[in-house]
């Protein structure tokens, strides 16, 4: 999971993981409000959450592609394992497999 600071990041963001194939599926959410602290001050904001779905072996290019797209200097990166049915785990492996899928 990461949050952007507005719909084109969040687009951006998400377009640029999905063509790197590093994962299967990117949900961007609705905007929600963010209250943090940030060099010693409280800060609010609005931010664009964006669930990625990947698989342990390519989060290491996931988070090369985030680092490398995020307009944060330090981009939040939440990652939990990702648990589901068999057939569900199958597609993210082979979709987020760093190669196009075969017809």
């Amino acid at each position: 999971m990461t949050n952007l600071p507005d719909e084109a990041s969040a687009a951006r963001v998400a377009r640029a993981v999905l063509e790197a194939r590093v994962a299967a599926c990117v949900n961007r959410l609705a905007p929600c409000q963010s209250e943090y602290w940030w060099q010693g001050k409280l800060e609010q904001a609005q931010e664009w959450p964006l669930l990625i779905k990947t698989t342990q072996g390519q989060y290491p290019a996931l988070e090369a592609v985030i680092r490398a797209e995020h307009p944060y200097d330090v981009p939040e990166l939440i990652a939990w394992p990702l648990v589901g049915l068999p057939a569900y785990l199958g597609w993210v492996r082979a979709e987020a497999s760093g190669a196009a899928s075969q017809p």
